[in-house]
């Protein structure tokens, strides 16, 4: 990787781990062409705000004017929507894969 790819991770000695970040193709022009990279964070709610602050032009398409997840966006973490979890402190553990889904809809 190339130090321009790697503004994602962050010294795991700070806390943090290295998680598995898997993103649709279609917003891959948001993440350097990328579908599948690290990031490096302490808990969930943290993960989320490294991910839309390292490639701001996903938060154009996951989050709304208010700060919320847009209706027709999933995220998954370790294969559980985040949506119906308890908390977003939860604490991450190396290998712990978030998964960004859109729905898609028409007729």
């Amino acid at each position: 990787m190339t130090t321009t790819e790697q503004p994602t991770r962050r010294d795991a000695s700070a806390g943090g781990a290295e998680i598995t970040v898997r993103v649709p193709s279609l917003l891959r022009d948001c993440t350097g062409d990328r579908t599948r990279f690290p990031l490096t964070a302490g808990t969930l709610a943290e993960a989320v705000e490294v991910l839309l602050t390292t490639f701001p032009l996903l938060r154009l398409h996951l989050v709304d004017e208010q700060h919320r997840l847009r209706p027709h966006v999933l995220i998954y973490f370790n294969g559980d929507n985040i949506a119906f979890l308890d908390q977003s402190d939860v604490r991450l553990a190396p290998g712990d894969e978030l998964t960004v889904l859109q729905n898609v809809s028409g007729g």
